[in-house]
Protein backbone atom coordinates (compact mmCIF):
# COMPACT_ATOMS: atom_id res chain seq x y z
CA UNK A 1 0.00 0.00 0.00
CA UNK A 2 1.43 3.34 -0.94
CA UNK A 3 0.87 7.23 0.45
CA UNK A 4 1.33 9.89 -1.12
CA UNK A 5 1.93 13.02 0.93
CA UNK A 6 1.36 16.50 -0.61
CA UNK A 7 1.66 19.98 0.94
CA UNK A 8 -0.98 22.47 -0.28
CA UNK A 9 0.18 24.70 -2.65
CA UNK A 10 1.19 28.57 -2.30
CA UNK A 11 -1.98 30.23 -0.82
CA UNK A 12 -2.46 34.15 -0.67
CA UNK A 13 -2.36 35.92 3.13
CA UNK A 14 -6.23 36.42 4.63
CA UNK A 15 -7.38 37.10 8.15
CA UNK A 16 -9.43 33.94 7.88
CA UNK A 17 -6.61 31.18 8.05
CA UNK A 18 -9.12 28.45 6.94
CA UNK A 19 -10.67 30.36 3.48
CA UNK A 20 -6.61 31.56 2.47
CA UNK A 21 -7.10 29.90 -1.83
CA UNK A 22 -4.14 29.44 -3.80
CA UNK A 23 -2.96 31.85 -5.39
CA UNK A 24 -1.54 32.42 -8.84
CA UNK A 25 1.76 31.15 -7.79
CA UNK A 26 0.34 28.05 -6.23
CA UNK A 27 -1.59 26.86 -9.14
CA UNK A 28 1.46 27.02 -11.38
CA UNK A 29 2.92 25.00 -8.30
CA UNK A 30 -0.11 22.52 -8.35
CA UNK A 31 0.24 22.04 -12.40
CA UNK A 32 4.33 21.69 -12.73
CA UNK A 33 3.35 19.14 -9.80
CA UNK A 34 0.66 17.61 -12.19
CA UNK A 35 2.73 17.47 -15.08
CA UNK A 36 5.87 15.89 -13.85
CA UNK A 37 3.57 13.45 -11.68
CA UNK A 38 1.82 12.47 -15.16
CA UNK A 39 4.85 11.88 -17.14
CA UNK A 40 6.39 9.81 -13.95
CA UNK A 41 3.41 7.47 -13.72
CA UNK A 42 4.97 6.80 -10.58
CA UNK A 43 1.70 8.40 -8.51
CA UNK A 44 -1.54 6.41 -8.54
CA UNK A 45 -3.89 7.25 -5.61
CA UNK A 46 -7.68 5.44 -5.51
CA UNK A 47 -8.65 8.29 -3.29
CA UNK A 48 -7.08 11.61 -2.55
CA UNK A 49 -8.18 12.99 1.29
CA UNK A 50 -7.91 16.43 2.19
CA UNK A 51 -8.36 18.80 5.23
CA UNK A 52 -11.32 21.07 5.17
CA UNK A 53 -8.63 24.50 4.59
CA UNK A 54 -9.80 25.88 1.11
CA UNK A 55 -6.15 25.66 0.04
CA UNK A 56 -5.67 21.77 0.45
CA UNK A 57 -9.12 21.35 -0.94
CA UNK A 58 -8.46 23.91 -4.44
CA UNK A 59 -4.90 21.40 -4.54
CA UNK A 60 -6.53 18.54 -4.03
CA UNK A 61 -9.43 19.08 -6.43
CA UNK A 62 -6.83 20.81 -9.13
CA UNK A 63 -4.30 18.06 -8.71
CA UNK A 64 -6.85 15.34 -9.53
CA UNK A 65 -8.09 17.22 -12.60
CA UNK A 66 -4.68 17.61 -14.27
CA UNK A 67 -3.96 14.26 -13.94
CA UNK A 68 -7.17 13.03 -15.07
CA UNK A 69 -7.52 11.23 -11.98
CA UNK A 70 -11.13 9.36 -11.52
CA UNK A 71 -10.45 9.27 -7.91
CA UNK A 72 -12.85 10.47 -5.03
CA UNK A 73 -11.63 13.78 -3.23
CA UNK A 74 -12.67 13.19 0.78
CA UNK A 75 -12.82 15.54 3.12
CA UNK A 76 -10.86 13.88 5.37
CA UNK A 77 -11.24 14.82 9.89
CA UNK A 78 -7.38 14.91 11.25
CA UNK A 79 -5.59 17.12 8.38
CA UNK A 80 -5.36 20.15 9.92
CA UNK A 81 -2.25 21.59 10.74
CA UNK A 82 -2.24 21.02 14.18
CA UNK A 83 -3.68 17.39 14.43
CA UNK A 84 -2.11 14.49 15.75
CA UNK A 85 0.01 12.61 13.37
CA UNK A 86 -0.50 9.60 15.19
CA UNK A 87 -3.95 9.44 15.05
CA UNK A 88 -4.10 9.54 10.70
CA UNK A 89 -1.09 6.81 11.26
CA UNK A 90 -3.89 4.83 12.73
CA UNK A 91 -6.07 5.56 10.14
CA UNK A 92 -3.65 4.67 7.54
CA UNK A 93 -3.11 1.46 9.02
CA UNK A 94 -6.58 0.26 8.32
CA UNK A 95 -6.50 1.63 4.99
CA UNK A 96 -6.00 -1.07 2.41
CA UNK A 97 -5.81 1.11 -0.74
CA UNK A 98 -2.81 3.67 -2.21
CA UNK A 99 -4.03 7.12 -0.43
CA UNK A 100 -2.62 10.89 -1.16
CA UNK A 101 -3.13 12.99 1.22
CA UNK A 102 -3.49 16.88 0.79
CA UNK A 103 -2.57 18.68 3.80
CA UNK A 104 -0.34 21.29 6.19
CA UNK A 105 2.43 21.67 8.35
CA UNK A 106 3.66 20.24 10.57
CA UNK A 107 1.45 17.78 10.41
CA UNK A 108 2.36 16.32 7.18
CA UNK A 109 6.01 16.48 7.94
CA UNK A 110 4.96 15.08 11.94
CA UNK A 111 3.15 12.09 10.09
CA UNK A 112 5.51 10.93 7.43
CA UNK A 113 8.15 10.55 10.50
CA UNK A 114 5.25 8.34 12.83
CA UNK A 115 5.09 6.58 9.78
CA UNK A 116 9.04 6.08 8.92
CA UNK A 117 10.40 5.91 12.69
CA UNK A 118 7.41 5.13 14.56
CA UNK A 119 7.32 8.83 16.25
CA UNK A 120 6.44 12.44 15.64
CA UNK A 121 10.13 14.00 16.84
CA UNK A 122 12.24 14.33 16.00
CA UNK A 123 11.25 14.99 12.36
CA UNK A 124 12.40 12.98 9.54
CA UNK A 125 10.92 15.38 6.50
CA UNK A 126 10.29 18.84 5.66
CA UNK A 127 7.56 19.09 3.25
CA UNK A 128 7.71 22.15 1.13
CA UNK A 129 4.94 23.74 -0.36
CA UNK A 130 3.42 21.55 -2.73
CA UNK A 131 6.23 18.98 -2.30
CA UNK A 132 5.03 14.92 -2.67
CA UNK A 133 6.37 12.15 -0.78
CA UNK A 134 5.97 8.88 -1.18
CA UNK A 135 5.35 6.32 1.27
CA UNK A 136 5.71 2.17 1.12
CA UNK A 137 4.16 0.15 3.67
CA UNK A 138 5.62 -3.13 3.45
CA UNK A 139 4.41 -5.74 6.62
CA UNK A 140 3.66 -3.48 9.21
CA UNK A 141 6.74 -1.03 8.30
CA UNK A 142 6.77 1.88 6.06
CA UNK A 143 9.85 3.10 3.50
CA UNK A 144 10.38 6.34 1.52
CA UNK A 145 9.80 5.67 -2.18
CA UNK A 146 10.28 9.23 -3.57
CA UNK A 147 10.38 12.67 -2.63
CA UNK A 148 9.66 15.90 -4.71
CA UNK A 149 10.67 19.68 -4.24
CA UNK A 150 8.49 22.14 -5.93
CA UNK A 151 11.94 24.08 -6.94
CA UNK A 152 13.02 20.84 -9.00
CA UNK A 153 9.72 21.11 -11.36
CA UNK A 154 10.65 25.15 -11.70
Amino acid sequence: MRVYLIRHAHALDAADDAARPLSDRGIEQVKALAKFLKASGAFAPEEIWHSPLVRSRETAALLARRLGLDVPLTLKPGLEPEDDPIAMAAQLKACAQAVAIVGHEPQLSALASVLIAGRAEPVKFTMKKCAALALERIGPHWSGCWHVAPELLA
